[in-house]
């Protein structure tokens, strides 16, 4: 007897998946997800200070806690920290200075001047944007940063860090009796950068702020809403001439009036209080 025997047929062949393959989706795929996760690590912050890592726990949880110990920002997401929601315009709309938050739970930011600048070289001339950026929550708080890129973008970007890492208190007063909120500067500033010598007199309620446009957006990121000011030297230079003008607005710490003779108990710097936690972690 003969036994034919009967072809198996042919298993089905599974079908090719190029999702996480080799093929030309994979490949797309892939780099998509690997987009996302480097998006989720630079979005995700560690902190590598000590003041980093005190804020991220909420052992310190104002900026007037930092500015009271004299600490060092090295960290701009320290600030971005206190400020995480930004102030958004009306559909159509672009923010002015009319129509911005003054209640300082914002952190508004604005780029003051884009100019290119250029550097000789043995091939040639280099071309690089430096850009001014302004930061203030329009409640005692201001900041500058200045920053060179070839791009504009990237300037953009650089300057509002160091902008956020040059953040400063300034202090306000009244220019005659202490009613209501204080409203312009405690007492007569000075600040110079370059040539520019910038002079702030501290003006009555109601005289809005007496001076250029580039005074005027300084001194109200810094909450200030009425003074004098005047200015000396090469003013067309708007970088030096916006330094000099927050030179003079951080002076105004320097100063003890006598409201501020009186001795106060000084409180334990944070790093003294959490010290414990700084050297287990």
């Amino acid at each position: 007897d003969v036994v034919e025997k009967v072809p198996k047929p042919d298993a089905p062949k599974p079908e090719a998946k190029h999702e996480t393959g080799f093929g030309p989706r994979g490949n797309a795929q892939r780099q998509k997800n690997q987009r996302r996760q480097r998006d989720q690590e630079k979005d995700k912050w560690v902190p590598l200070t000590k003041l980093g890592r005190l804020v991220q726990d909420r052992k310190i949880t104002t900026m007037n806690e930092i500015f009271l110990h004299s600490l060092k920002i090295r960290e701009f997401q320290i600030v971005d920290f206190f400020y995480p929601d930004k102030q958004n315009s009306a559909p159509g709309q672009r923010l002015n200075l009319s129509s911005l938050d003054t209640s300082g739970g914002y952190l508004h930011e604005t780029v003051m001047k884009i100019c290119p600048v250029q550097k000789q070289t043995v091939a040639g001339q280099r071309t690089r944007f430096k850009a001014f950026a302004l930061i203030g929550n329009c409640m005692g708080q201001v900041g500058i940063g200045v920053k060179c890129a070839k791009e504009v973008a990237g300037a953009i970007r650089g300057a509002i860090i160091a902008a956020k890492l040059n953040i400063a208190p300034i202090r306000r007063g009244y220019w005659g009796n202490r009613i209501g909120d204080a409203h312009t500067i405690p007492m007569k500033l000075s600040g110079s950068c370059g040539s520019v010598r910038v002079r702030l007199i501290p003006a009555p309620r109601g005289s809005g702020i007496i001076g250029s446009p580039i005074t005027k957006k300084v001194l109200f990121f810094a909450g200030v809403h009425d003074c004098f000011s005047g200015a000396s030297g090469a003013t067309k230079t708007s970088g030096n001439f916006m330094m000099a003008t927050f030179y003079a607005l951080k002076k105004s710490h320097s100063f003890l009036t006598p409201d501020l003779w009186e001795s106060e108990k000084l409180e334990l710097s944070p790093f003294d209080m959490n010290s414990e936690f700084l050297a287990t972690k």
